[in-house]
């Protein structure tokens, strides 16, 4: 979807102000409540603003260690399978199928060492999964960072295709 300089404006409105009226956008952005109101259904209904749920943070809710795993399955068994087996574990946050040496990537939390282990040991003994390696993030720089792609859409949409 081509978005245009206000749709940018817009979303990164949205973006700092968290939970602003589509009259206070519209007042700051300088345009109409129905320009905003319409831009905010074009961009939702294209998929570009795709939720507007609240921003969680594991950690404060106890889960202070992030950690990421690839996973290697048998062959015989559907990723689609596995998926579904591996979203019974609540603190897998994201779950991804990869190209490489492993066959998907998992992102999950853990409130210790010690319940790192309990949720490895989980999505060991998921059916399908043979093998995990794993990697414990020290430091989270940013995450979801979206916006300056927000940013560089509209130059990017006009620029020719290969």
């Amino acid at each position: 979807m081509n978005i245009d300089s206000l749709d940018v404006r817009l979303i990164t409105l949205l973006c700092t102000d968290t939970g602003i009226s589509v009259i206070e956008s519209a007042r700051r952005l300088g345009v109409a409540r129905a320009t905003v109101q319409s831009r905010l259904d074009k961009l939702r209904a294209s998929g570009v603003i795709s939720s507007e749920a609240p921003s969680i943070d594991p950690s404060a809710l106890g889960f202070v260690l992030r950690t990421f795993c690839t996973i290697q399955v048998r062959q015989d068994v559907s990723h689609t399978t596995i998926a579904e087996g591996l979203a019974r574990i609540p603190e897998i946050t994201e779950l991804h199928t990869i190209t490489g040496d492993f066959d998907m990537m998992a992102s999950f939390v853990s409130r210790s060492t010690i319940d790192l282990q309990r949720v490895l040991d989980l999505i060991s003994n998921t059916d399908g999964v043979i093998r995990v390696s794993t990697r414990i993030a020290l430091a989270t720089h940013f995450t979801n960072r979206t916006l300056p792609l927000v940013h560089s859409a509209p130059q990017s949409s006009s620029a020719p295709s290969a």
